[in-house]
């Protein structure tokens, strides 16, 4: 008798996520402990999404089908909100700095549930979802820590060789700090 794998990598379509958008949302709004409310608002970002070029995503389901993790992203570029924000931030560095912002994947979304973190879902989401990307670069934004030791995102995104590319940085609408990560693509292979 076969037994079904505990975890299965998946690649997801357009539909898929639309199919699966409230689950996905669910690990979304947990991994980030914001309040369920959050997902409702976010709902009609995530469908405007999938018809970005260059649009992807994967996720980790259990032995059962449900969602343990997500990540998506698509190509970046001018007219874009976060590219938009991202170069008003670059403005301050230099001409030098917008170099980033040329022929870059955004990776937009990430996130395990929390109670299947610390097994590396994480970086194989990370890795399957860059994989073969045409682009030459990836970028990021998440959260600064703070005053707290960095947490398993930014200790995720440190092994896989992001650097700051901007740092404290103030998307127009969100009164947080957040670190704009980068690096060249293809990640090298696991250590």
């Amino acid at each position: 008798m076969t037994r079904a794998p505990a975890r299965q990598l998946v690649r997801f379509g357009p539909d898929d996520l639309a199919d699966r958008l409230t689950e996905a949302l669910h690990v979304y709004v947990s991994a980030m402990g914001y309040p369920p409310s959050t997902a409702r608002h976010r709902r009609t970002l995530w469908l405007e999404h999938v018809r970005r070029p260059g649009w992807r995503a994967v996720g980790w389901l259990d032995a059962a089908g449900s969602l343990l993790g997500i990540a998506y992203g698509y190509a970046g570029g001018p007219g874009q909100w976060w590219y938009e924000e991202v170069r008003r931030g670059l403005a301050a560095a230099g001409p030098e700095a917008q170099h980033w912002l040329q022929d870059y994947f955004e990776l937009t979304e990430l996130h395990v549930r929390p109670d299947a973190q610390g097994h590396g879902l994480g970086e194989a989401l990370l890795r399957a979802l860059l994989a073969d990307v045409p682009n030459a670069r990836v970028l990021l934004s998440t959260p600064e820590y703070g005053s707290e030791e960095p947490g398993r995102a930014w200790r995720l995104y440190r092994r896989a060789g992001f650097t700051d590319v901007l740092r404290q940085h103030r998307f127009t609408g969100d009164a947080r700090p957040f670190a704009v990560l980068g690096r060249p693509l293809p990640l090298p292979p696991p250590r």
